[in-house]
């Protein structure tokens, strides 16, 4: 059973629905340990008493806000929850938009909210409403130590909280050399534009995430296997000095037919039977006598 990192409510209007929030992020990163190169022995980190040097234990740990230099004052758990207990215990709906008002710029972070007790009526009908009307419920929750701007979003038959930047967190793009809006300023002509829209047309598909994965963890785990095994590193065929002293000057227009073409040779191809659905398996890394594919290089 996944157990709930927060418990509280959802409140909009008088309605208020108790709730748990559960991390709905996995990451699947390669982990690597630190080693001291010169005996390979892994590295580790202490948390000392900076006046006596000497270890403390995690229970001998507080948390101290230092209000002045060498001043502290020791803060809780319970102090931070009793400094207002109802934002802490609450993901407090504040206004509603529509689904497509919020830039993509702003998501951070998402969680899934499930219902507590006998809230399952109050939750379905949030859950269908906010569906039928197209709209997300912006809010206000306190998770730790902080207060986090937060959209409430149906995604199926859960609700998502979805934690939001604020607006000041975002870095403006205003010192970034980027093309003017007006394409033609550029070079683009109209013939590229439409050929690319063509390519585009050509390559869209219904989403379905299922059909990707992190191709760059395989390929890392599979060249620690092989050098596990081997005891040499196996470069990528292909990967020397193929482009150098390239011009600068790439024919867009050629290269835009060229990947057309290629897509259109694949949407002539007869439709492969659909994969089963579910969650797909991790492939397993290649053998030892595997050789890594060849990438092609972007232009």
């Amino acid at each position: 059973m996944v157990r709930s990192i927060w418990k509280g409510s959802i409140s909009f209007g008088l309605v208020n629905i108790p709730v748990g929030l559960f991390t709905a992020e996995e990451r699947d990163e390669v982990s690597f340990r630190q080693l001291d190169r010169r005996s390979m022995s892994p590295i580790g980190y202490r948390k000392y008493n900076k006046e006596n040097e000497k270890e403390v234990a995690q229970e001998d740990i507080v948390r101290g806000f230092e209000y002045e230099p060498g001043h502290y004052v020791v803060v809780t758990d319970e102090d931070m929850a009793k400094a207002n207990p109802e934002a802490t215990q609450t993901v407090e709906i504040t206004d509603f938009v529509d689904a497509g008002e919020i830039d993509p710029i702003f998501f951070d972070k998402p969680y899934y909210l499930a219902p507590l007790g006998k809230a399952a009526k109050g939750y379905a009908l949030l859950r269908e409403t906010l569906k039928r009307s197209n709209k997300v419920g912006i809010a206000k929750v306190v998770i730790r130590s902080r207060q986090h701007l937060a959209a409430v979003i149906p995604v199926g038959k859960v609700l998502v909280l979805e934690i939001l930047r604020y607006p000041d967190e975002i870095r403006k793009a205003d010192d970034l050399d980027v093309p003017a809006e007006d394409i033609a300023d550029v070079g683009v002509t109209p013939r590229e534009l439409e050929m690319a829209e063509r390519l585009v047309e050509g390559m869209t598909e219904p989403w379905d995430p299922t059909r990707y994965r992190d191709e760059y963890r395989d390929d890392l785990l599979s060249m620690i296997r092989r050098k596990a095994e081997t005891g040499e590193v196996v470069s990528p065929a292909g990967a020397s000095d193929e482009g150098a002293g390239r011009s600068d000057v790439i024919d867009i227009m050629s290269l835009l037919k060229r990947s057309v073409q290629e897509t259109e040779k694949v949407r002539a191809r007869p439709a492969a039977k659909p994969a089963a659905r579910g969650k797909p398996a991790k492939p397993a890394p290649p053998s030892t006598s595997e050789k890594p594919a060849r990438r092609r290089k972007s232009a």
